[in-house]
């Protein structure tokens, strides 16, 4: 082959790289949002900041209540993929956080839209009473 057609397989080549590149960056931002994400005291504010609107599950590895609530956050971060993203913190491992939003009981969830709380939700609620208390602040 010719020097142009060795050029044109290498442009060729780079498309193609680019664009699975790009797929496999769109495909990995989704299967994270597409369930809760873990949250820190060191990742909190990068988290509220970075998302229009964000639902932070506060609760604990020892809280019966909060094993309740775990299944159906998940089932609204799928629900709800590319329009809330859905985080969970550990209290016990996150005591910063948890005392800045003044975390009495748990589970309890925060609501942010645009870094603003909006709604704290507490206790161990059927997976309509939170959905329609998400959904308000859409």
């Amino acid at each position: 082959m010719g020097n142009k057609e060795d050029k044109e397989l290498e442009r060729i080549r780079r498309a193609k790289l680019q664009e699975m590149i790009k797929k496999s960056k769109t495909w990995e931002k989704e299967a994270v949002l597409n369930k809760p994400i873990e949250i820190t005291d060191a990742t909190f504010e990068e988290t509220i900041h970075n998302h229009p609107t964000v639902v932070v599950d506060c609760w604990a590895t020892w809280c019966g209540p909060c094993q309740m609530v775990t299944p159906i956050i998940e089932e609204l971060a799928r629900d709800y993929a590319g329009k809330v993203v859905f985080g969970k913190l550990d209290v016990d491992k996150n005591p910063a956080t948890a005392m800045q939003y003044q975390i009495m009981s748990i589970p309890t969830l925060l609501v942010f839209n645009h870094a603003k709380l909006v709604d704290k939700i507490i206790g161990a609620l059927p997976k309509q009473s939170i959905e329609a208390q998400i959904t308000r602040h859409l």
